[in-house]
């Protein structure tokens, strides 16, 4: 989710001795390597599909096993009062990075990143875009993930946070705004309290029960026309400008993408989301993915200078048509 600035902290400490605690007491076998196999990576599903060992962004979420281990994680992420995406511990070794990228697909169109430092060093050094951070243990921030960014541990030991995905309420943003009126070092920009003033300690309460809302309904199992139109409308604000895109090509994918999502109109019309309509629905989808070029850097976004191919094929055809939702969506 693109935001203001590359790094906000948000007003809350947490024990983190405490959560270091609960996630020691978890099995090595919990911690899943990354997906894509980044060396020293690896993860505690807390919020999954389902409540499974994945890492699935779509579909029902449910608490796992192990946040059920873990009850002072969990009142943390209760006193968010949000309802929550997937969300896990996430590990990097001592020595590993976490390697510059940009995060694109569909879920990171409209959620945002809380981390919580729960393990760490000096040495871990948190970039985005033209900043970078040393994130304290216990304290909370999230970042904008349109941005390119990394993370390096550097030091003898390992990294562990707690991080919690997230669309976000009115209050929640409400929130964010009034952090914007810190620097990244808690000073007020103009005046008044900084930030240590303002700032909520969240304890752990022994044998407190809290409620979590988790995401039941975060996909769609056909895309509404209306979104079709927000995402291909954005996506083309990204490229059409950039100079060193091709004028010529910059035109057909306006083309191509504006026809797509007209045609997605006409046929929501007629078919809804009946499941008379996927064939037809299908066939959009395999058009345009027939005459996206064979460069996937052909284009690329001027906020980030990442290929366009990759997000259309992830923020736009992956996302459009669910099917395996479909129950889940129609029956409750």
């Amino acid at each position: 989710m693109k935001l203001a600035r590359p790094f906000i902290r948000l007003p809350f400490t947490f024990e983190a001795d405490c959560l270091a605690k609960e996630a020691g007491q978890l099995e090595q076998g919990a911690w899943m390597p990354h997906p894509l196999g980044l060396k020293g990576n690896s993860a505690v599903a807390l919020i999954s599909q389902d409540g499974k060992d994945n890492d699935d962004f779509g579909g029902r979420m449910k608490a796992t096993g192990y946040l059920e281990k873990c009850p002072y994680h969990q009142q943390v992420m209760a006193s968010f009062d949000e309802v929550l995406a997937r969300s896990r511990l996430m590990k990097l070794d001592a020595g590993c990075e976490v390697r510059n990228h940009v995060d694109f697909n569909y879920h990171w169109y409209t959620r945002v990143r809380i981390h919580i430092p729960i393990i760490t060093n000096p040495a871990v050094i948190f970039f985005c875009g033209d900043q970078k951070i040393r994130m304290r243990a216990g304290e909370c921030w999230i970042f904008d993930n349109w941005r390119r960014h990394n993370v390096i541990n550097g030091g003898a030991a390992d990294r562990i946070h707690l991080v919690i995905d997230l669309a976000g309420s009115s209050r929640f943003w409400k929130m964010v705004r009034e952090m914007l009126q810190f620097d990244l070092g808690g000073s007020p920009k103009s005046g008044g309290p900084g930030i240590n003033d303002l700032l909520q300690f969240v304890p752990y309460v022994p044998g407190k029960q809290v409620d979590i809302a988790t995401e039941n309904y975060n996909i769609l199992p056909i895309m509404a026309p209306g979104e079709i139109d927000a995402l291909v409308a954005d996506l083309i604000r990204e490229f059409e400008h950039h100079p060193d895109n091709d004028p010529a090509l910059v035109d057909r994918y306006k083309i191509l993408l504006t026809d797509f999502a007209r045609d997605w109109r006409e046929t929501w019309h007629r078919y809804g989301i009946q499941r008379r309509g996927l064939p037809h629905y299908q066939g959009l989808l395999d058009k345009v993915k027939r005459q996206l070029h064979p460069n996937r850097r052909a284009l690329v976004t001027s906020g980030n200078d990442i290929g366009v191919n990759p997000i259309i094929v992830q923020r736009i055809l992956r996302a459009a048509l669910a099917v395996d939702v479909y129950d889940q969506f129609i029956n409750g």
